[in-house]
This record gives structure tokens, sequence and C-alpha cells, in this order.
């Protein structure tokens, strides 16, 4: 190009084609750098607003939640008994056998319950500040992300989060448990009765007895295995998308509380253990429920061995670890041969039904399996008519 063409060009233009590029780079770099003085002011004020009110609306969340369970611990126990004395849905032997079960289950009760709460409220009171004092930079504007970080957001707000909790909880206490209890006594009185022979209860309670004792421990154990698999993958996901600026990192006003993700995860990790901990005591005493449902022992042993496998295969999915489990996983419902595969593959090989020339069709599938009371030879010839019929 000649120096004439060059001297045609505006100065603008002629900048804007040979610095495009430069302009853009510092652009880029002062958006991360606002970004990162963002993420570490927030970090620090976020900090500073948990300290000053985190203790306020900890402590107000747990006395208000215990004060809630301990005052209303009487009414609970003489509603229940009452409202299972009273129903009908149940007979004389199973009502002795959850009497027999209220002690423990009202104990797990206190213990959660207070355990819970005082987790919450140490929780809620100190992330619930910072994670408000993060969400304050998805502002509009500069002055109102200023005003929301250092006064308004995860202040007062936070401290009324506590009162309504409290509340919320009280309501669930005195109104709806009385409520569901009302229901559950009184039921219709066609309604299903639930019954239970007095030989069951022994293997009931003993089956409930080794839920504890097996499912607990083994759930600690695989929790506590599997944790380091879940803190790093779990990191190297979110590093991965702070790189890439995928997922969470999509958005510039979602990077600072995404930020305090990659920071809290361990916190996640450790309430997944406890979570996993605590739901194996439900999972173990649920034995003595499949020994009421299947009439069997030997399957309420089945259940206690088969859910360890089931949890160990649900983690390793869950974390993209190598696919099923090598505990045993035995059978513990009765299977029923309207829905076995067996029933489908007993009168075909390779699509065709033993004995005739043609493919099935799929009718003669939809039939099989909606004919719970019919045989499988009573089906095998319906299918066989159906095929004759066709290659008429």
């Amino acid at each position: 190009m000649s120096s004439t063409a060059v001297a045609a060009k505006s100065p603008v233009r002629w900048l804007l084609e040979n610095y495009a590029a430069p302009i853009d780079s510092v652009k880029q770099g002062l958006s991360l750098a606002y970004v990162f003085f963002a993420f570490c002011s927030a970090l620090f004020i976020g900090a500073l607003k948990g300290i000053l009110v985190g203790p306020v609306a900890g402590l107000l969340l747990i006395l208000g939640n215990i004060g809630v369970i301990l005052g209303l611990f009487p009414a609970h126990v003489a509603w229940t008994v009452y409202s299972l004395l009273k129903t009908c849905r149940i007979n004389a032997a199973l009502k002795f056998a959850i009497l027999f079960a209220l002690p423990i289950l009202f104990g797990l009760w206190l213990v959660l319950s207070i355990l819970v709460s005082v987790l919450a409220g140490i929780g809620y009171g100190f992330f619930s500040p910072w994670v408000s004092t993060f969400e304050a930079f998805r502002q509009s504007s500069e002055a109102k992300k200023f005003l929301h970080s250092i006064v308004q957001d995860g202040t007062w707000g936070t401290i009324k989060g506590s009162c309504t909790v409290v509340r919320d909880f009280a309501d669930f206490c005195y109104h709806s448990y009385p409520f569901y209890l009302k229901e559950f006594s009184e039921g219709a009185s066609d309604c299903q009765t639930l019954s239970i022979r007095l030989v069951e209860l022994p293997a009931c309670i003993v089956v409930g007895l080794m839920g504890l004792l097996v499912d607990v421990p083994l759930y600690t154990v695989i929790a506590l295995i599997k944790s380091p698999f879940m803190l790093f993958k779990g990191w190297q996901r979110l590093l991965h998308d702070l790189i890439t600026r995928e997922g969470p990192f999509l958005e510039t006003a979602c990077v600072p509380v995404a930020g305090l993700a990659i920071l809290l995860w361990p916190l996640v990790v450790v309430g997944s253990v406890l979570l996993a901990i605590i739901s194996s005591i439900f999972v173990g005493l649920y034995g003595s429920v499949v020994v009421f449902q299947e009439r069997s022992f030997k399957r309420g042993i089945s259940y206690v061995v088969a859910i360890v496998a089931k949890f160990d295969e649900y983690t390793n999915d869950w974390l993209y670890l190598r696919e099923g489990s090598f505990l045993p996983r035995p059978h513990y419902r009765k299977r029923k041969a309207s829905h076995s595969s067996s029933e489908l593959s007993v009168g075909t090989s390779n699509g065709k039904v033993k004995g005739g020339s043609g493919p099935l069709e799929a009718p003669a599938m939809f039939m099989s399996s909606l004919a719970p009371s019919r045989s499988v030879r009573e089906v095998i010839q319906e299918v066989k008519m159906v095929q004759v019929g066709g290659n008429d």
C-alpha cells in the first residue's frame, strides 16, 4: 500500500486496525483484575460480617430450635402414643412392636434434631453473611454493589432469617405434626388394616438391630473412603470450569460466588459424609419393615447386606468411579412372574417364538405383561395363536 493511501485513512481507523488486539488484551486483563479484587474484597468483608453477625444469628437459631424441641417433647410423646393406641389402621401386635420401638425413635429424634440444629446454626450464622456478600456483586451498578456488600446483604437479613427458620420449625412441630397424627388415627373405616403376628416380632427386632450394627459402620467406612475422591474430583471440576469459563464461571457476575464454592467445597464433602452416616441409621432400621412386608427373616438379612452394595454402587456412579460394586447384593424382594424377564424369554429365541415361523409381534409382548393372573404356558399359547392368525 502506498504512503498516499495510508495517509488517506483517518488516524482513529488506523489505530483501531493496528492496536485492536493489544486493547482487547488490556481489557481482559483489567476484567480479570477486577474479578480478583472483587473476590478478595467480598471474601474479607463476608468473613468480617460472619464474625460479627454469625454468633447472634447462630445462637438465635440454635436456642430457638432446641427450645421448641425440648418444650414440645412431652406433648409429642403424648400425641404419638395416643394416636397409636386410637388408630384402627394397625392391629394390636403391630401396635406393641411400635410402642417397643418408640423410645429408640424418640431418642434418635432428640439427638439428631439437636445435633442438626447446632450444625445448621453454626453454618447459617457464619456462611450466610459470607454468601450474601458475594451475591451483592451481582447488582447492576457499582454503587449498589458497594452498598449491598457493606451494609445490607448478610447483616440484618441473616438475623431475620434465623427467626424465620425457628418460626417455621415451631409451626411444623406444633401444627403440622399433630395434624398428621390426627389423619393417621382417624382413618377411614374401610381402610386396609396392617397386621403382624407376634411370632414375627422377634425377627423384626433382630433384623433392625443387625441393620444398625452392620449398615451404620459400613456406610461410614464407604463414605470416608470415597470422600477424598469427592473432594478432588469436585475441585477438578470447579477448576476446569474456572479455566475454561464454563458452568458457574460463565457469567462474570457469578465468578466470585463460584470462587467461594471452591473454598467451601471441603465443607460440602464433610456434610455429605455426615448425611450418609445419619441416613444409615434409618436405612438399617428399615430392615424391620422389609421383614414385615416380605414375611421372611431371610429376606430381611438379605436387605441388610444388599443395601450396602447399593450405596457403594450409587457412590461409584455419582463419582464416576468403576461401575457396580464388588460387595454381594442378594435379592430381598419377591419377584412376580408377570413382571420378570423370564416370562418374555421362555417362549422366544432370537425374536421368534419356539414352534412358530414369524417374529414376535409387539401386541403379544404387551398382552403378556398385562396379564398377571395367567401362567407362562397360557401366554405362550396366546402368542402362537396371534402368530398363526397373522400369517393367514
